[in-house]
């Protein structure tokens, strides 16, 4: 009977939230939850989503409300000032952390209609309205093909800087691994082709990549830094019996991590001289301005990167994105042309920046270098 009951208050909850062409909103505010600017990506994520709140207010149609935060638990407190107040038309939440879950479970539990936005929180994200986030399945299947264009083959070396353990990374890996077993396509919007694994690999080969050098590193440039000054020594070695070592890493700013180490006088003379002997090919997303600097020559950090990388890149992830996706809120609270269905996502397309391409696109200011 509890089953049925609890089947029974799903379906109710996804009925009531998806009202053909958006629902009637019983406030007149839309609620915006996202970062404390800081440094990075989520810094420059916080300020288009100010500046959408500012447009929105400007034109009159809604009142909207920027609220920034440092932390999940901070989200969760700052939902429950949302419903105290009864005014809101819907809800665009950027999670912070997995720990935001309850705010998001707190906003069902009312009927508020939310958008969850890059981090998509398991669970709650059947009920969101929408789920918007970039492709970050094709982030990782970028990535796997270009690596794989750069030589990759099984039994090679490869290092994994993961930001954090929520569906960002984890879709991520999944693209990657998914790609190399040919089970996905990348289809890249800067040459507007799609491309399929040159070898298709079995699960052990790919399993047997991914495993030994692999960390959590917070999406922190210090992060990656400390995990490496640790491991490098032993990666090198191991990776100087094929003559190639290959880096996944999942976030520009872990990128930067490796950099910053290079420079630091923190890795022995015996372990750069074999770097330098190597091919060593690293990746990157996001889209800093500094990383477009370095991989364009233009950066004080460029010689460091000729030096010790064959070549690098970063598939363009752009935190403009929510601008767009507080847009999508006023298009499900006007009601028209509104066609997404409950749990839905909506996944914007990605793409590779190389030295290539670098200086057709405009990177975001990041915190790189200290």
């Amino acid at each position: 009977m509890k089953k049925y009951l609890s089947i029974l208050l799903c379906i109710c909850l996804l009925v009531g939230m998806s009202a053909c062409g958006g629902a009637k909103a019983k406030g007149n505010t839309v609620y915006v939850l996202g970062p404390t600017p800081d440094h990075g990506w989520t810094a420059q994520a916080g300020t288009y989503a100010e500046a959408k709140v500012a447009e929105i207010n400007k034109a009159g149609t809604y009142k909207a409300v920027y609220m920034s935060a440092s932390s999940g638990e901070e989200q969760v407190d700052q939902v429950q000032t949302i419903l105290a107040n009864r005014d809101a038309a819907g809800v665009v939440f950027f999670a912070l952390e997995d720990a935001a879950k309850a705010g998001q479970e707190a906003l069902i539990a009312k009927k508020v209609p939310f958008i969850s936005f890059d981090r998509i929180i398991e669970g709650p994200d059947k009920y969101a309205i929408l789920n918007a986030s970039g492709d970050n399945w094709q982030c990782g299947a970028g990535i796997a093909y270009w690596l794989q264009q750069k030589g990759m083959v099984p039994g090679d070396v490869m290092v994994t800087l993961i930001g954090d353990n929520g569906t960002v990374c984890k879709r991520r890996q999944e693209g990657f691994e998914q790609f190399l077993m040919g089970k996905l396509d990348y289809s890249d919007k800067h040459t507007g082709k799609k491309y399929h694994t040159s070898t298709v690999w079995t699960k052990e080969q790919v399993d047997a990549l991914c495993a030994t050098y692999k960390n959590v590193c917070n999406w922190s440039a210090d992060g990656a830094y400390g995990y490496l000054e640790q491991k490098i020594g032993d990666i090198t070695a191991d990776a100087k019996r094929k003559g190639s070592l290959y880096v996944f890493s999942m976030d520009d700013e872990m990128t930067f991590g490796f950099l910053n180490l290079l420079e630091a006088n923190a890795v022995s003379d015996a372990t750069k001289a074999d770097l330098k002997s190597m091919n060593v090919y690293i990746s990157a997303i996001g889209g800093m301005a500094e990383l477009y600097s370095v991989m364009a020559g233009t950066s004080d950090q460029s010689a460091t990167a000729k030096t010790y990388f064959d070549d690098m890149m970063s598939v363009y992830f752009s935190p403009k994105m929510f601008e767009n996706v507080i847009g999508y809120m006023l298009d499900y609270l006007k009601g028209s042309n509104w066609t997404y269905k409950v749990g839905e996502g909506k996944y914007e397309p990605v793409w590779i920046v190389d030295k290539g391409n670098v200086s057709q696109y405009e990177g975001f200011t990041g915190h790189a270098k200290k």
